[in-house]
């Protein structure tokens, strides 16, 4: 049997994480959730993370502080944002900086589903 590719979320809002992973699962892929970036480095989940899904704005590690950790720590796997406060900058730093995507919440559905079929197709 073949293993799920794991997509990790990483969001400050309990009710995101819930219902994100729970869209994200209805899709046919494992889901691991987490409050912080800090507890997204601390755990288990980095060797084997598809993906991960980044909120852009929470205390602590930013998603784009979360993103240059994790490009220091030798870690390429693509990273989607999604918040509520976009920011043309922050959008373009994270693009730049090899974001898969970039989106608004509430999301599109579709959208993610394209992102995370280009992540399949790999």
């Amino acid at each position: 049997m073949a293993r799920l590719l794991l997509i990790a979320i990483v969001d400050d809002d309990p009710s995101f994480l819930r219902a994100t992973g729970g869209f994200i699962q209805s899709l046919g892929y494992d889901v691991a959730a987490f409050s912080s970036g800090e507890e997204f480095l601390a755990s288990s989940k980095l060797d084997e993370t598809a993906c991960l899904i980044c909120d852009l704005h929470m205390p602590g590690l930013s998603g784009i502080e979360l993103q240059k950790r994790l490009g220091v720590l030798g870690y390429t796997f693509p990273i989607i944002f999604i918040t509520a406060f976009a920011e043309a900058k922050a959008r373009g730093e994270a693009l730049a900086s090899g974001a898969l995507g970039f989106f608004d919440k509430p999301f599109r559905e579709q959208e993610l589903i394209s992102c995370l079929e280009r992540v399949t197709s790999r």
